[in-house]
């Protein structure tokens, strides 16, 4: 059962008790990510999260670890573009010490001169982790070719530069600019009592008075571009695509239907098209990614050198070929198939309070499963067709390759 409630603050908390479970999942998010950052502090965000576990006026970095193993429990903390997010989730009868152990490194860490250091060294390779996993670094490049190398296009790590050059003065001036009460959401999940899960709250989060100064920045400018980062590799990753919708439009839903029928599991076109029944690439997949003022509809592949304009092609076709051929046995599968993944995720306690969570920030209130389904149900294929038409024309194509290629190999694709 949802509810939702203030803190004495005025943060709000959203909950869904779920009276049949064992865990609790609480964890606060923070409007905060690498878009809003300066392109001199790009990476402060992430830089600041790991800082949150290196102690606490009562706790040392072991402390803090022993404890929550102690309980069988998780403490962790992750960064995106737009959010920072710090979590615990324990069993049921240990969500007191939960609740201690995650108010305390948000409230009360130390940030030692001496960890500060050490972190920088820490993230570098976690920098060079990323860059040597070429399917996840092109995604980096992707955003950045799109967007622009400040804003949303920045990458989350930052980069060795930035990372080299923060201080304790810079971890403690983004604190007191974004970690406020106007920036937080407190989200929780699992079986527990919502009276005494407020009561311990108040008695520890509702004692922040900080204000914040929450701001998106200007709004990016999608540019469909093709740039290509040679590189020694076994194959040459590829990421196309179109920009596309917020993540608060109401043609949410529909384009979550366009992306399940082109490329979001095994049964999609794509995956059957290129790597079934071509046998052109072991990994390909469409994703969305969406923000509060804007989107990305794309699709990732890694391929052989020689494959890659027919690998393009097929892809490009296939976006553009879906306005002519969604036929109503895809509408359903594609529905029914969005549905069976969302009542299953509800079956995890994280999950859920990632989703209300996510709900809270960008619409300010909560859709329950049923509704979501329903508002899913009502997408019609005209509605479908009529989002694609918008989005994908002949110049609306970005793409970007990682890999043994050269701007000669993809010349002319989309001139």
């Amino acid at each position: 059962m949802f509810r939702k409630y203030q803190l004495e603050n005025g943060i709000p908390l959203v909950v869904e008790r779920i009276e049949n479970v064992r865990s609790v999942t609480l964890g606060i998010w923070v409007k905060v990510g690498s878009r809003i950052e300066p392109s001199g502090k790009n990476g402060i965000s992430h830089f600041l999260e790991h800082m949150f576990f290196k102690g606490t006026k009562k706790r040392s970095a072991r402390d803090i670890a022993v404890d929550i193993d102690s309980v069988g429990g998780d403490l962790n903390a992750f960064t995106s573009r737009e959010t920072t997010t710090f979590y615990v989730k324990v069993l049921d009868e240990h969500i007191e010490r939960g609740i201690d152990l995650l108010t305390d490194i948000f409230l009360h860490s130390t940030f030692p001169e001496d960890d500060i250091e050490k972190e920088k060294n820490i993230i570098k390779e976690e920098i060079k982790m990323v860059e040597d996993t070429p399917d996840d670094y092109i995604h980096d490049l992707f955003y950045q070719d799109v967007w622009g190398g400040s804003g949303i296009g920045q990458p989350i790590l930052g980069n060795r530069d930035t990372i080299k050059s923060f201080n304790r003065e810079d971890i403690m001036s983004h604190i007191r600019k974004y970690y406020g009460t106007r920036d937080t959401v407190i989200a929780c999940a699992g079986n527990f009592n919502p009276q005494k899960l407020l009561d311990m709250l108040n008695h520890s989060l509702g004692s922040l008075r900080r204000g914040s100064e929450p701001d998106m920045g200007s709004f990016p400018l999608f540019r469909p571009v093709t740039s290509v980062y040679t590189k020694d590799l076994s194959e040459v990753h590829v990421c196309l695509g179109v920009e596309s919708i917020s993540q608060v439009s109401k043609e949410r839903y529909a384009l979550y239907i366009l992306n399940a029928i082109l490329g979001a599991s095994v049964s999609s076109r794509l995956f059957q098209e290129i790597r079934e029944k071509r046998g052109l690439a072991y990994s390909i997949y469409s994703f969305v990614a969406s923000y509060i003022d804007t989107g990305l509809w794309g699709v990732y592949a890694g391929t052989a050198k020689k494959r890659v304009p027919e690998v393009i092609e097929l892809i490009a076709r296939e976006i553009k070929g879906l306005s002519n051929t969604v036929t109503v046995s895809e509408l359903k599968k594609s529905k029914d198939q969005i549905k069976g993944n969302l009542i299953m995720a509800l079956e995890s306690t994280s999950s859920r309070v990632q989703n209300l969570a996510r709900q809270e920030i960008y619409h300010g209130r909560h859709f329950s499963a049923d509704e979501i389904i329903r508002e899913v149900d009502v997408v019609t294929l005209e509605q479908v067709k009529e989002l694609l038409e918008r989005l994908v024309h002949e110049k609306a194509f970005a793409l970007t390759l990682l890999g043994p290629v050269s701007e000669k190999d993809v010349k002319g694709i989309f001139s």
